[in-house]
């Protein structure tokens, strides 16, 4: 479930989708240096099982979903296509300051609360933590609902075998390499309320995802995509809870002319610079 689509049956959180990307000149053998090479099988299906992944997670969601028709007063746009500002400001309300099981908890019972547990949802579920079986089991089942995550647990095991996570570069407990990196992360971007009441609430979360790996002998550089993620909550012992979620891509911007990295550099920043908290 790291990082499946709504719309579509595969690109999941590592998605396909092509960037233009201008790389550094003399950085000798360093895969993230030199003329751009075209992707391995190896990455291909790190592409591919990644959305099953995903869609093993959302598989409720498939049967379920709704039309995706926006019904929050913050979709609403004012003199033709001028966004209305609170579409787009912060609200101002702090973030969490609980935690269960270092994911932010304690979510407020409104629609800033319900906006806030899906973007703090979605870093959490986009984590690397989700290939480790235990840290896994311990997302699933304190974010989703008992019912929900009854019935994730077993199919996510059987998708995160050693198979696949050897396609990952990753060994049978979803570690890295010595001397190399494995990235999976969520930074959302915006979120959205398409539906909401006491009870329940639908909330779709526009991220951009980081997904690889960083080293120097990896076949799988770190690559980003542009996803939303939509996820239905319940209001269930005191907190919001997801019931189904899926995944689609895009909105994604026009690629800049940025310089890509070196792996070393990005071993480090992902060392050296955490995630935050999430607040609407």
């Amino acid at each position: 479930m790291s990082p499946g689509d709504e719309h579509e049956t595969s690109g999941g959180y590592g998605g396909t989708g092509q960037t233009r990307t201008r790389y550094p000149q003399g950085t000798g053998g360093d895969i993230y240096g030199g003329a751009r090479r075209g992707r391995s099988s190896s990455s291909k299906s790190l592409v591919t099982v990644v959305a099953v992944v995903v869609l093993l997670i959302a598989a409720i969601a498939f049967a379920n979903r709704g039309d995706g028709t926006s019904s929050s007063n913050d979709n609403t746009t004012s003199s033709g296509s001028k966004p209305d500002a609170a579409s787009t400001a912060a609200s101002g309300t702090k973030p969490v300051e609980t935690k269960t099981g270092g994911i932010p908890s304690g979510f407020a019972h409104t629609e800033q609360g319900a906006q806030s547990a899906a973007a703090n949802y979605s870093v959490s579920l986009g984590s690397t933590g989700m290939f480790q079986k235990e840290i896994r089991h311990s997302l699933v089942n304190s974010l989703y609902t008992s019912a929900a995550a009854s019935k994730l647990t077993g199919p996510m095991d059987q998708a995160y075998s050693a198979d696949f996570l050897s396609k990952l570069g990753l060994d049978a407990n979803g570690n890295a390499p010595t001397g190399s990196t494995f990235v999976s992360r969520v930074i959302p971007v915006g979120t959205t309320v398409q539906r909401y009441s006491d009870n329940d609430a639908k909330v779709a979360v526009w991220y951009v995802g980081l997904i690889g790996m960083s080293g120097q002998t990896s076949t799988d550089p770190v690559t980003t995509s542009w996803k939303t993620w939509t996820f239905d909550l319940q209001w269930s012992n005191g907190d919001w809870k997801i019931v189904t979620d899926s995944q689609k891509d895009g909105p994604a911007p026009v690629p800049g002319d940025d310089t890509a990295a070196t792996s070393d550099e990005i071993s480090k920043a992902i060392d050296e610079y955490g995630g935050f908290t999430y607040a609407r």
